[in-house]
């Protein structure tokens, strides 16, 4: 069993359902891309997208899933959108703040992990010592990469 196993399955109890529904970060218009998508049989920027965020609801819409990677912001999935809902013209961070659960977060309760800021190219993680990370809003993208590696589920998700 490697280290964030046993930390995944120590944390597992303190688990919280995300019910946030993330939208690509390349349309501008929701009315549209509720209709536009719905529409759509290709579905190209799931094709197209590097990480495999992309996923497709129920009703057919493209949300964002950061369970395994988060978004570069490369593109591929708006010029590939042939609806052009996703489009380059509309770039912009992804609609959600991200915060640490210092209950479930293993650094704030003094366990050495640095999982988060590990990942993060925005800088946006800062730590007070050794301990208790806080993400600044003001340098994260919202790309989600700090998701995944963390072994406590304690990175939250709040859409904007």
């Amino acid at each position: 069993m490697q280290r964030r196993e046993v930390f995944t399955s120590l944390a597992s109890r303190f688990r919280k359902d995300k019910e946030v529904t993330l939208r690509p970060p390349y349309y501008e218009n929701i009315s549209l891309f509720d209709k536009e998508c719905l529409t759509c049989k290709e579905k190209t920027c799931v094709t197209f997208c590097e990480e495999e965020i992309i996923c497709i609801d129920e009703k057919g819409r493209p949300y964002l899933e950061f369970k395994n990677s988060g978004c570069t912001y490369c593109d591929s999935c708006a010029s590939a959108c042939s609806k052009e809902v996703l489009n380059l013209l509309n770039k912009k961070q992804i609609d959600a703040q991200f915060s640490i659960d210092t209950k479930t977060c293993l650094s704030w309760n003094e366990t050495i992990c640095s999982s988060c800021l590990d990942v993060c190219d925005q800088r946006a993680i800062k730590f007070f010592g050794m301990f208790r990370p806080i993400i600044d809003m003001s340098l994260c993208n919202s790309c989600g990469f700090c998701i995944a590696p963390c072994p406590s589920d304690a990175i939250a998700i709040k859409g904007v």
